[in-house]
């Protein structure tokens, strides 16, 4: 039986020191195909030396998450696009605006949040008393229109396999360079992983059963903290630091 393995990355956040550990750890497993979640360079630390990490790769499948969707704006009220969007080149734009919204391999499908929206969660919900699972019932009905056997989405950061009553695999690979991040809407949370390591998932597709491996590497993690507090982004350093919100 044929075998594919597909490396699945999200949520790199401009964090080049993470992003060079886990294509790293991805040729050194020799893998030939990479899918990217998107929210590529949406951070203050090196947007322009991720982005040309990324575009050297010709085996790589990308999908446009929200944050890859704001640098497309010409304008918007945060900080980190403040930092970002003038560093973009027009190849750099132009790269990010071919981004996929959802992109099918075999029987996975590959999206940013959901199938369906860049900016809803998936795998979570956010509630008045705080963040909890989705209720596996309410999943299978979401999800019932698509086809495919297996969903690989980012965007929470937290890395976490599920596996529905219906047959449908869930898959977060977590995130490569942003351990976490505080929210506001619908209710202020925070998504914490609670470590620092940069985190992606292996899939391997053997006639019609996938295995998932989800993979955390350590790296110069302190490096990239010190980028982000340099730049005025102590929630950025803390987050990169301990994997956890800044109290």
């Amino acid at each position: 039986m044929q075998t594919a393995v597909i490396a699945v990355i999200s949520d790199i956040h401009g964090n080049k020191q993470a992003l060079e550990a886990v294509l790293r750890n991805i040729d050194a497993r020799g893998i030939p195909r990479i899918v990217n979640l998107g929210d590529a360079l949406f951070g203050p630390l090196d947007p322009v030396g991720t982005a040309k990490l990324l575009m050297a790769r010709p085996n790589m499948t990308h999908i446009r998450g929200n944050c890859d969707r704001y640098l497309l704006q010409d304008e918007m009220d945060s900080a980190t696009f403040r930092y970002v969007k003038p560093q973009l080149t027009a190849e750099i734009e132009a790269w990010l605006r071919a981004f996929a919204r959802t992109a099918v391999l075999s029987d996975a499908l590959f999206c940013h949040g959901t199938p369906f929206s860049d900016e809803a969660y998936l795998l979570e919900e956010v509630t008045a008393s705080g963040v909890r699972d989705r209720d596996r019932d309410a999943l299978m009905a979401e999800l019932a229109p698509i086809g495919q056997r297996v969903i690989f989405a980012g965007h929470t950061h937290l890395q976490k396999t599920v596996r529905l009553p219906d047959g449908k695999l869930l898959v977060n690979p977590g995130s490569v360079g942003l351990p976490a991040y505080e929210e506001t809407l619908p209710f202020p949370h925070a998504m914490e992983s609670g470590t620092p390591h940069a985190r992606y998932a292996i899939a391997s597709r053997q006639g019609e059963q996938w295995d998932i491996e989800l993979v955390a590497l350590t790296y110069a993690h302190e490096e990239a903290a010190e980028i982000a507090a340099r730049n005025g982004r102590d929630d950025y350093s803390h987050a990169i630091r301990y994997g956890s919100v800044l109290g």
